[in-house]
Parts: structure tokens; sequence; C-alpha cells
């Protein structure tokens, strides 16, 4: 009798370590993400009269403008209603801090700020040109970088997002 006991609890030893193991679904395989270097903002693909911006790893579109004749790095923001650039862009614009009168009161994501109202002559990117654009200066403090809201966007023709490229059309 004692030899059937000793058998019994072998069996549900064995039975406790071994059967939860097998109910476990197997360990998923880790591989290491293959990281790709982003592709240029403006791609050869692109139509006449279009430019492609590839989404960065953040799914945000950023581009190389030309604001004014002047070189600005600005990411596309359809959530913002203007064109905002902190005052060192500004300056570097030719947008004098005597010139620039910081009355209006807007909401951005940190929280609401002071910002001076002005027209910019011209944004361009790649091919495409838009006049008389109407933008926001903030302190540098309040915006760190450009970005490129609806009162841009609003006049070209068209534009779309696909397959994580956005489109801009002339």
């Amino acid at each position: 009798m004692l030899a059937r006991f000793a058998v019994i609890a072998a069996l549900a030893a064995v039975a406790a370590t071994q059967i939860p193991a097998l109910l476990q679904s197997p360990t998923p395989e880790v591989t290491t993400p293959v990281i790709k270097a982003a592709p240029p903002a403006h791609t050869a693909a692109a139509p006449a009269g279009s430019v492609q911006l590839a989404a960065d790893g953040n799914g945000h579109y950023s581009g190389s403008f030309r604001i004014n004749g002047k070189p600005v790095d600005g990411l596309i923001d359809t959530g913002a209603t203007f064109v905002a650039l902190n005052e060192s862009t500004a300056r570097r614009l030719g947008f004098t801090a005597n010139g620039l009168d910081f009355a209006y009161a807007v909401n951005t994501a940190n929280g609401q700020t002071k910002a001076a109202r002005i027209t910019l002559d011209r944004i361009e990117i790649g091919s495409l040109r838009v006049r008389q654009v109407d933008a926001f200066v903030l302190r540098d403090a309040a915006l760190s970088q450009t970005l490129v809201g609806m009162s841009f966007l609003q006049k070209l023709g068209s534009y779309r997002v696909a397959d994580g490229t956005l489109e801009l059309r002339q």
C-alpha cells in the first residue's frame, strides 16, 4: 500500500509541474525591429504640381519650406488654424520685435498665450507656392517649431493622406 501511495504521489507531482507548462501558449518569438531611414520629404514620384511628404516615426508630416524666401523646417498641423512661428523664426524672416504686437490671445496645446498676427508674403514647398498667408508669431518659450496650419493648407487645391504619405496639390 505504501508503494501505491508513493506512485500516486509521484504522478501527482509530475502532473502538478508539467501540466501548467503544457496549457500555456508558446512564448512568441522576439524579433528586433528593422529601422529604415526616413525617405526624403519630397519623393520623386510626386506628380507635377504636387509634393509628397512621408510620415515620420510618430506619424507626423514635416518638410523643408521656404517662407518669404528663407528656409524653414515646418510640421504640418491640420489642428492649427494658422501658420504659427516662434519669435526667433519671425525675426529671421524680417519681422522686427517693434513690428510685432502680441495682442491676440491664442489657445495652444500647452494652454493660452499671446501672439502677434502677421501676413507672410509666400510659403513654398517643392514646386508649390502660396501667397499672402495669415500667421501668428508666438514667443519662443510658447512654440519650439514652425507649425504649418490651415491658413496655408486651405489655399492649396487639395491635400490628402494615403499609405503614410501626405500629398499636397497646387
